[in-house]
C-alpha cells in the first residue's frame, strides 16, 4: 500500500478548500455570491480574517471575483484555470495572521531600537519615513519606504536573528495572498495614516522611550490589522 505524506494545512487553506469543493458540487453556480463574511464565519466556527484571506486566495486562484461594495462572486470556469490566476504556494503564510505575529514581535523589537539605537539608526528610520511622505505626495504607494522603516527599526534594536527575521516578514509580504489584499485596501489616504503611526514609532525611538516605542509599534500593526479587515463597501469608498 502507497501512502503519501500528510501536511498540515493552514486554516485559511482549509476554508478555501471547503468553499471551492462547494463551487464544484455547484452548490455556488457561475455568477452567484458567496454568503457574507460574518455569515461563513459563523457557519465555519472561524474568525472572520481567515475567511478573508481564504476569499483572497480564491480570488487569486481565479475561483471568485471580489468586487468591492458589492460582495465575493463565483467565476465561470472553463477546463483550465482563468488566465489571471495563480497557484497559492502552500506554504504562504495568510496576511492577516501575519501582521498579529509582528505585533508581537516587532513591538518588542521597537522597544530594544529605543534602548540600544544610535543617532545614524535613528535618522536611517527617520530617512524612511520621508522616503514614504515623498511618494505618498507623488501619489505612489510607498511600499519601498515601508520596508525600510521596519528594517531600520529592527537594525537599530542591535540584533541580528531579529533583523533577519524582520527581513522574512517582508519577504512573505510580497507573496500573492498580500499583494492582492493590498490591491484592495492600500491607498494613498490609507498609506498617510500608517506613516504618521510610524512617526509615533520614531518619536518614542528618538526619546529613548522603550515603553512607548513598543506600544507605537503595536499600536501600529493594530491598526494595519483593521484596515485589512475593513469591510469591502468601506474599502471601495476610500
Amino acid at each position: 500500500m502507497l501512502l503519501q505524506a500528510v501536511e498540515p494545512q493552514r486554516l485559511y487553506r482549509q476554508i478555501a478548500e471547503q468553499l471551492r469543493s462547494h463551487i464544484l458540487a455547484g452548490e455556488f453556480t457561475p455568477g452567484s455570491r458567496l454568503p457574507a463574511e460574518r455569515e461563513l464565519a459563523s457557519q465555519l466556527g472561524v474568525s472572520r480574517p481567515s475567511v478573508r484571506e481564504a476569499l483572497i486566495a480564491l480570488e487569486v486562484e481565479g475561483w471568485v471575483e471580489v468586487r468591492t461594495g458589492s460582495g465575493v462572486y463565483v467565476l465561470e470556469r472553463s477546463g483550465q484555470v482563468n488566465g489571471h490566476a495563480t497557484k497559492v504556494p502552500a506554504t504562504e503564510w495568510g496576511p492577516l495572521e501575519l501582521i498579529r505575529a509582528r505585533r508581537v514581535i516587532e513591538g518588542e523589537i521597537a522597544a530594544m531600537a529605543a534602548t540600544e539605537g544610535k543617532r545614524k539608526q535613528v535618522d536611517a528610520i527617520a530617512a524612511a519615513i520621508a522616503s514614504m511622505h515623498k511618494d505618498a505626495d507623488s501619489g505612489v504607494q510607498p511600499r519601498a519606504g515601508d520596508r525600510a522603516f521596519h528594517t531600520a527599526v529592527a537594525q537599530a534594536a542591535g540584533n541580528a536573528v531579529l533583523s533577519e527575521t524582520v527581513q522574512t516578514f517582508w519577504d512573505a509580504r510580497r507573496g500573492p495572498l498580500f499583494e492582492r489584499l493590498g490591491d484592495h485596501f492600500e491607498t494613498v489616504p490609507s498609506w498617510r495614516k500608517a506613516i504618521s503611526e510610524h512617526e509615533l514609532v520614531l518619536e518614542a525611538i528618538a526619546a529613548h522611550d522603550a515603553n512607548a516605542a513598543r506600544a507605537a509599534m503595536q499600536h501600529h500593526l493594530d491598526k494595519a490589522h483593521a484596515r485589512f479587515s475593513a469591510s469591502w463597501r468601506r474599502a471601495s469608498a476610500s
